[in-house]
């Protein structure tokens, strides 16, 4: 058995066929984590999700904000924009079944895992973890986000989440902005003042930043301990360098031309597929 961890397919379906028979998976046996945005800007979107629906019992996925996006324009009727490529899963006959699937899937994972070094425990979201979160404030904010998602008043949820405000714990002043920031933090997250609060403005190569923000991967991480792994994806940009050896980008920009990546769990060998056309 082995665990693969997989960057933001965003409906590259070919590419995702492709670089699972690269690792020869196996859904009787194998496990893969998929670290959110599994919809939009690929051609796609329905054919990924039907066929991991087909192997849900051997998927392990987190929420991104194109999952979130989706849900949204689906269920509260959020403005689809000029860019998105979901129209597929909207206009399928059976679109709730997916969308109500969707809603059951958490914010992060984590899991104790047997490698080459010894055991890891591995912690994926699709954006990151601020680095002043403990595993506990991790569990506790992202199972809070889900039991709202997944519940009677999701649709309520989903009409509040969206929103670059506040940017800090100190800033929030309710229960919804609470919910907002910790959203932003696990789906959206690149970069952070130094202060800790979330900048939502600049996108780019960690080079051209200006010198006030850091990558939330930079200096100390609360929940980092000696046998912690912590897989994260959304930062195309990153093409997949962190240069940090227990933090692992995993979004190398299929979407946008480059590749599909895995990481294989048991002993960090990384696999990758070509963006096909």
């Amino acid at each position: 058995m082995s665990n693969y961890a997989i960057g933001d397919i965003q409906g590259c379906f070919e590419e995702l066929r492709e670089l699972l028979k690269i690792v020869s998976f196996d859904k009787e046996r194998d496990q893969l984590w998929l670290c959110g945005d599994l919809v939009n800007r690929g051609l796609s979107s329905l054919e990924c999700l039907l066929y991991l629906y087909s192997i849900r019992n051997s998927c392990n996925i987190v929420l991104g904000n194109h999952d979130l996006h989706l849900m949204a324009v689906h269920e509260v009727g959020r403005k689809i924009g000029e860019n998105d490529t979901f129209n597929d899963v909207l206009s399928y006959k059976h679109v709730d079944k997916l969308i109500g699937w969707l809603k059951t899937l958490p914010f992060h994972i984590s899991k104790k895992i047997d490698t080459k070094q010894g055991e890891v425990e591995y912690f994926m979201t699709h954006a990151g973890i601020p680095p002043f979160w403990s595993k506990d404030d991790l569990i506790r904010k992202s199972e809070e986000l889900s039991k709202n998602l997944s519940g009677k008043e999701s649709s309520i949820f989903l009409r509040t989440i969206f929103g670059n405000v506040p940017t800090h714990p100190e800033e929030c002043n309710s229960p919804e902005d609470n919910l907002r920031l910790n959203i932003n933090f696990l789906t959206r997250m690149r970069f952070l003042e130094q202060n800790g609060s979330l900048n939502m403005d600049y996108k780019g190569k960690i080079e051209g930043a200006p010198k006030y923000l850091r990558p939330w991967f930079e200096g100390k991480q609360k929940i980092m301990k000696e046998n912690t792994h912590i897989l994260f994806g959304h930062w195309a940009a990153l093409d997949g360098i962190t240069n940090k050896l227990r933090i692992t980008a995993l979004d190398t920009g299929c979407s946008w031309g480059r590749r599909l990546t895995a990481m294989r769990l048991e002993d960090q060998q990384i696999f990758s597929c070509d963006k096909l056309k």
